[in-house]
């Protein structure tokens, strides 16, 4: 900081440039093109739709507005934009609203310009400075975003007329960066007309007279599709307004899904491991409910409910290994029970499927199951396994019993290498570990119950038994 410009006259001395945010952003988005870095990190699936339209739209300079249902990364995008932002700007000492320093607006900043010309002071401000996320609430005022007049400065012995009674709002107070609307329909009709002004006639009306603000911002914002439409509660002259529209959606490949959960899903109760193939089962059942009539599809069925799901899971394994005192938790197919008692309530159902959420969600989590079972199961011979339990063998299990305890129920698993080695893509050290073995012989007997070839008799809250048919 310190060998930084500190006057305008050092600042035109050492070739500041003169550069909107727009150009701004759009010069830094083309670096990281350059570079092979993406725009935004973190995304999944986006590489081929989102993407591309969202860095042609910051390479061009266009406000821009996101659409898409609940948990499809829009927040994730909006946070990840100031990123394009320099590292520091220089801005008028003192300015509520980051005068640039060749082009100052506000009174304040005006007047300290014609009192001190080109020794006028400088600071630098950084990017969390110039970004600002406000979640549209119908309750917000004009004075929230644009500003109002402030009876103190008044009370001081300004006029009201004058433009330094004026207490600036978050649009302002953000000149030069970059403001993220969360929610956009959900604003009042005479909040949007504000904004109408302010992206493009650059002008607004406070308490009666008219104040000019040139303000320099990259303004983005959220929807919903429904909410974007003629009957939506955008008005058209805003929608004009937005130089871009970027449409987000749903993962559309398994894999991408089950990317964004391993990314997405934190567990805090401990070191865990989750088979692949379980999470491949919770993202196919994700996927499922997105495409169920039972389901309402205009809510929509979010990635976070799969990252909740994983944890979910997670947290009974960890929870199973400390009340049976096992040395690792591993997530097991038992587990899925909870998953269904936890995210019940995070579905929104239709009306005629009222009373039947529980018997719905437990149907499609089988079907997933059996989905998952063939795809990675489906070429191996389970026959001898099947012949130990024709012989009388049976096998209880349950979220609260241990590894060891259900693999003591057998004295040899038949083919559970090869078995582990369908499940997980490979032999090695999975083979080694008992818990993982309990998974993968557990999943094996639910899968085998679904293809109708053991039965499975429920012998308590969370605890099965699994014998000949």
């Amino acid at each position: 900081m310190k060998d930084r410009p500190a006057t305008i006259g050092a600042l035109r001395a050492a070739g500041y440039p003169d550069r909107t945010v727009k150009q701004e952003i759009a010069r830094n988005a083309a670096a990281r093109l350059r570079a092979g870095q993406p725009v935004v990190p973190g995304l999944v699936g986006f590489d081929d739709t989102v993407l591309p339209a969202l860095e042609t739209a910051l390479l061009a300079g266009h406000d821009l507005i996101l659409l898409g249902e609940r948990g499809q990364a829009k927040s994730r995008i909006l946070r990840a934009l100031p990123g394009l932002l320099d590292e520091e700007i220089p801005v008028i000492a003192g300015s509520e609203v980051h005068d640039h320093p060749y082009r100052p607006f506000s009174p304040a900043a005006r007047a300290l310009v014609r009192e001190h010309g080109e020794d006028t002071p400088v600071v630098w401000i950084g990017r969390e400075e110039r970004f600002a996320e406000k979640l549209a609430t119908p309750d917000i005022a004009v004075a929230d975003l644009i500003g109002d007049v402030d009876p103190i400065k008044v009370a001081e012995g300004r006029y009201l007329g004058d433009e330094l009674t004026i207490h600036f709002g978050l649009v302002p107070r953000h000149n030069r960066g970059i403001v993220a609307i969360n929610e956009l329909p959900d604003l009042a009709e005479r909040i949007q007309v504000a904004l109408l002004n302010v992206m493009e006639e650059r002008d607004v009306q406070v308490r009666g007279y008219r104040l000019r603000l040139p303000l320099d911002l990259l303004v983005v914002a959220t929807a919903n599709p429904e909410d974007y439409t003629n009957r939506g509660r955008i008005i058209t002259p805003l929608k004009d307004r937005f130089g871009a529209e970027v449409r987000t959606h749903y993962p559309r490949r398994l894999a991408d899904e089950m990317a964004v959960i391993e990314q997405e899903a934190r567990v805090l109760g401990g070191e865990v491991v989750v088979p692949a193939f379980l999470t491949e089962v919770l993202a196919a059942f994700t996927r499922a409910l997105r495409a169920a009539p039972e389901v309402n599809q205009r809510s929509g069925v979010s990635v976070r409910f799969s990252t909740a799901n994983y944890e979910t899971l997670a947290a009974s394994a960890v929870r199973r290994a400390a009340r049976t005192g096992e040395d690792h938790a591993v997530a097991r197919p038992v587990d899925l029970g909870q998953v269904l008692a936890a995210g019940i309530g995070k579905i929104e159902f239709e009306t005629f499927e009222e009373g039947r959420e529980p018997e719905v969600l437990e149907r499609l989590m089988r079907r997933c199951m059996l989905e998952v079972f063939r795809r990675r199961v489906g070429g191996l011979d389970l026959s001898a396994l099947v012949a130990k339990f024709d012989e009388g063998l049976a096998v209880e299990t349950g979220d609260l019993v241990s590894a060891e305890e259900l693999l003591g129920q057998l004295d040899e698993i038949p083919g559970l290498g090869r078995l582990l080695a369908a499940l997980e893509g490979g032999e090695g050290s999975i083979t080694e570990s008992p818990a993982l073995a309990a998974a993968a012989l557990e999943f094996a007997l639910e899968g085998l119950h679904l293809t109708r070839k053991l039965d499975r008799t429920d012998v308590g809250p969370g605890a099965f038994r699994y014998g000949a048919t």
